[in-house]
């Protein structure tokens, strides 16, 4: 960890060392909730379960795992599941997926309880490709089917991974599939041509790239947003933002409380990732406040309108 990370992670921590957050009563959503409870000394904790167009419930918070690898990932993975974490994010591009499934397996919770999902990576884009690296993550995740498939991005042989997805979608492998990083121009041109809707476009979101004109296209689509680096990984001074801190300390809530906070109030799944298990159990306790529409408001002109990962472009 670089100095300017390890920076960050002092400041989450001061504020969860002062903090009283954790002493409230978390609060129950009523669209069908996971009740969650962790051993962690987090209170019992309900995330709720957003419906996907083809009615598979996915919870609305989990736990990414990009960057996350060796007995690392393991370990975070097992102990995020048992503070209460039950979607986990990984990838083939990742190249964790067997860390990750171990994490599982440390965890011995039920297969059936977890929503796990995986995405195809451009190299294995295509018809036979796509099976191919479907069948490996299983494989190496130790499963016999994913709750959710995404392709990684839109580029490769888009469309016969697709055919191939809808395949297993059909045969039961898979309980939804959908893409990452689609503009809205990339999803017409897909849903045109076949019979399933994408189910989640997982795409970056975070105050400083909002993407209210993509979630405002997916809405009537009933394609369901899911933020990437939904904290931003703290570019742009996201952790000691002043707009936030602001409406964080009306709360007694950190800037990344009120940043998952936020996303919740949108209905955006966000998949916030940390290796420190302080920083996972802020990342949980977001159910027991509400930022008002003042709050929401204040938020907006935050919005940059562009990416904060120009490399991925």
């Amino acid at each position: 960890m670089n100095q300017k990370n390890h920076n960050k992670g002092i400041k989450r921590r001061e504020f969860l060392k002062t903090s009283a957050a954790f002493a409230g009563t978390a609060m129950f959503m009523g669209m069908g909730t996971s009740r969650l409870f962790g051993a962690t000394g987090l209170p019992e904790v309900s995330i709720e379960n957003v419906t996907l167009n083809n009615g598979v419930k996915m919870p609305i918070l989990g736990f990414g795992t990009y960057g996350l690898n060796g007995e690392v990932c393991k370990d975070s993975v097992a102990d995020a599941i048992s503070m209460g974490y039950r979607l986990l994010d990984t990838a083939t591009v990742y190249r964790n997926e067997e860390f990750v499934g171990a994490g599982i397996k440390q965890s011995g919770i039920k297969r059936e309880e977890l929503f796990i999902t995986s995405k195809v990576w451009v190299d294995d884009s295509g018809y036979e490709k796509a099976k191919k690296a479907f069948q490996t993550s299983l494989d190496k995740l130790g499963t016999d089917y994913l709750d959710l498939y995404l392709i990684h991005r839109p580029r490769g042989d888009v469309k016969g991974s697709w055919k191939a997805m809808e395949e297993l979608y059909k045969e039961g492998k898979i309980r939804a599939i959908g893409v990452s990083n689609f503009e809205p121009h990339q999803l017409d041109d897909l849903m045109a041509g076949f019979d399933v809707t994408p189910a989640v476009n997982q795409i970056e979101s975070h105050a400083f790239f909002q993407q209210n004109k993509a979630h405002a296209y997916m809405k009537p689509h009933k394609i369901q947003m899911e933020a990437w680096a939904p904290l931003a990984e703290g570019r742009n001074g996201l952790f000691t933002n002043e707009t936030l801190a602001a409406i964080g300390k009306k709360y007694n809530k950190s800037n990344a409380q009120v940043s998952l906070r936020w996303h919740y109030q949108r209905g955006i799944i966000a998949i916030p990732r940390s290796s420190q298990n302080a920083h996972r159990m802020e990342n949980l306790n977001i159910f027991d406040f509400e930022l008002t529409e003042s709050d929401m408001r204040t938020i907006a002109p935050l919005d940059l309108n562009k990416t904060q990962f120009p490399e991925w472009s």
